[in-house]
């Protein structure tokens, strides 16, 4: 597999993307729905180990998760596009936004998540499972 790279519109921040994807997803939860502007957030799941940023440095904004958890969330401070979240120290990946790859296209949500907090005009994938809120995370098989 090659390097999966993106960055922000304006080119300040860049990262990479080394190894395989550890999933993909669609998050309907009101946090991502303000941070895309209205609709959900599409992230795919790239290893901790296999992150790295190669350009500039992105802004966080932390707020606190349902779970009580603190998550960041970061995004470029001179176009504002978000990039990418911060979860808990536990979980292997960081969720990056399909938006700010570089070549999306290949990119298939895997399931719909917070599908509770979802507006009713939220598109959902026919035969993608969903979640009323974070799916159960069993340990990795």
């Amino acid at each position: 597999m090659s390097d999966i790279e993106g960055g922000c519109a304006c080119g300040k921040v860049r990262f990479k993307i080394s190894g395989p994807l550890m999933g993909s997803g669609v998050c309907h939860c009101l946090d991502c729905q303000k941070a895309s502007g209205g609709g959900p957030n599409y992230v795919v799941l790239a290893p901790k180990m296999g992150f790295e940023v190669t350009r500039g440095e992105a802004k966080i904004y932390t707020s606190t998760a349902d779970s009580g958890a603190e998550v960041g969330r970061a995004f470029c401070d001179d176009c504002g596009t978000p990039l990418w979240s911060i979860t808990g120290p536990m979980a292997p990946f960081y969720p990056v936004k399909v938006g700010a790859l570089d070549e999306p296209s290949g990119i298939s949500p895997a399931l719909h998540l917070y599908v509770d907090s979802a507006q009713p005009w939220h598109l959902m994938h026919e035969g993608v499972p969903q979640f009323p809120k974070m799916p159960p995370m069993g340990p990795p098989t």
